[in-house]
């Protein structure tokens, strides 16, 4: 599995004109793609991953001061754009795979304690975000 994880003071997204997850304090947004060898043990170590990632203020993770998350889904992370100017979506899981993934992310951080909102897998999200530092990070598991 994949992810991008922003340090964010803030972060929404919008799905048909609706707030569908959002965190106004500051957290991290971790945007998640799987390929297709990933499995509930990869979604696992993402999740603890994260949970004690220290890159808040202070060297400080979520798990150490109750930071919310911001998990939403995009398979684009797994976009190869190496020949030509088309990028392939080869390597992504297709949704019945990448779906649980994400899921059991989401379930795996609730279980450690962590407050998570979600974006809508599938759907065309508006990402909204005030990245803090920046601090942008690029995690494989």
């Amino acid at each position: 599995m994949r992810a991008v994880v922003q340090r964010v003071s803030s972060a929404s997204v919008v799905v048909d004109g609706q707030v569908v997850g959002a965190i106004d304090e500051p957290g991290l947004l971790v945007l998640v793609g799987a390929t297709h060898t990933d499995g509930p043990a990869e979604a696992a170590r993402l999740a603890g991953k994260l949970w004690g990632l220290r890159v808040l203020h202070g060297e400080k993770s979520c798990s150490d001061v109750g930071a919310p998350l911001l998990v939403v889904s995009q398979f684009t992370l797994y976009g190869d754009a190496r020949k030509g100017r088309r990028p392939t979506w080869q390597a992504a899981a297709p949704g019945p795979v990448a779906e649980p993934l994400v899921e059991a992310v989401v379930a795996e951080l609730r279980a450690l304690g962590a407050r998570v909102e979600t974006g809508v897998f599938g759907a065309d999200m508006k990402v909204s975000l005030t990245n803090d530092g920046p601090i942008t990070l690029l995690l494989e598991v």
